[in-house]
């Protein structure tokens, strides 16, 4: 990790397309090809009178800064925040790490430009960027307690917030304009929790983006497909998009309490189903739907209600959700 004592600025190629938004807006010359590339990660259902090309010669930020091979520039974590979320970590000989499903951290369809770059400080950060997003809402990637809530001043991160997401699991963002949450307060997945800036080793508004595992940056991954590494490509967000039981949809946040233990995810509302990983105590989720299964006795009682994480299934009987009953739709 390369650490500068004089902030190094981002360079956006705004000369070149910051504000030609209009013209653009013309420009259907994109091959289907670059298409499926674009948004191959996370791609919510069109108007069936708009497709795929149409809706992305509309919202290209990526063409819009010029060339998408072209590297922008920013400054990463002061040598004392490189790992200071190992606090975090979990132990593997406990648990599977089991993710969250992460979602792009701003509202439901945004299009956002999101570059990854091998010098880049964590070389697995993204950087999210598009014409006139100076004080644009960020959002929590995931369900979470936030960790940090900090300021570096003119060097660094500027202002910044790190999220805990349970299982050794953390996402940060920084260069924010406003910081809207506060430190030790649970947020849910597509809860505002502050406004893209340039603050820190920054001269372009834009949102430093990082998914951490037990201290360290690693790939970033939305809405279950894993972002692109090296380069530039464009984003929509399903972050908060609703569905019952969809995975985009913003759930109930919840917290696992097990007094100790690891909680196993299973295939099914069942013990006698297969084992999926399981969840550290103390793990912040997201319930997408709720379905009732085998009856199961716990921290909160006995109930046959189980809640879906990511993929699986745990019982509500160990998970906090602030409601004596249903908290999320009903499964298919």
């Amino acid at each position: 990790m390369q650490h500068h004592s004089r902030p190094r600025s981002i360079a956006f190629p705004f000369s070149r397309g910051k504000f030609a938004r209009a013209s653009l807006l013309l420009n259907t010359a994109i091959g289907a090809a670059l298409i499926t590339a674009l948004t191959s990660a996370c791609v919510t259902d069109l108007p069936a009178e708009m497709t795929d090309e149409d809706a992305f010669a509309a919202q290209d930020p990526a063409d819009e800064f010029g060339d998408v091979d072209e590297e922008w520039w920013d400054e990463g974590p002061l040598p004392e925040d490189e790992s200071s979320d190992v606090d975090e970590s979990v132990d593997y000989g406990l648990q599977l790490a089991f993710a969250p499903l992460f979602q792009l951290p701003f509202p439901c369809n945004q299009v956002w430009a999101g570059q990854t770059r091998t010098n880049h400080s964590p070389a697995l950060s993204v950087d999210f960027n598009r014409a006139d997003d100076l004080g644009d809402t960020v959002v929590a990637a995931a369900a979470g307690r936030v960790t940090r809530v900090s300021n570096t001043g003119s060097t660094s991160y500027g202002r910044w917030i790190e999220i805990s997401h349970g299982n050794g699991f953390t996402t940060r963002y920084a260069h924010l304009s406003v910081q809207a949450v506060s430190q030790g307060q649970s947020v849910r997945k597509g809860q505002r929790i502050g406004n893209v800036g340039s603050t820190g080793g920054s001269t372009g508004p834009h949102l430093h983006y990082e998914q951490r595992h037990n201290g360290v940056a690693v790939r970033a991954s939305f809405n279950g497909s894993q972002a692109f590494y090296y380069g530039t490509r464009n984003y929509r967000s399903k972050n908060g998009c609703g569905g019952s039981g969809g995975s985009g949809g913003s759930g109930a946040s919840a917290r696992v309490n097990t007094s100790g233990a690891a909680l196993t995810v299973r295939q099914q509302a069942t013990t006698n189903s297969a084992s999926l990983g399981a969840l550290a105590d103390g793990s912040h989720v997201t319930i997408t739907c709720q379905k009732q299964g085998q009856s199961i006795s716990g921290t909160y009682g006995t109930t046959r209600l189980w809640d879906k994480i990511g993929s699986g299934y745990v019982s509500d009987a160990y998970v906090y959700t602030g409601s004596d009953g249903r908290v999320a739709p009903d499964c298919p």
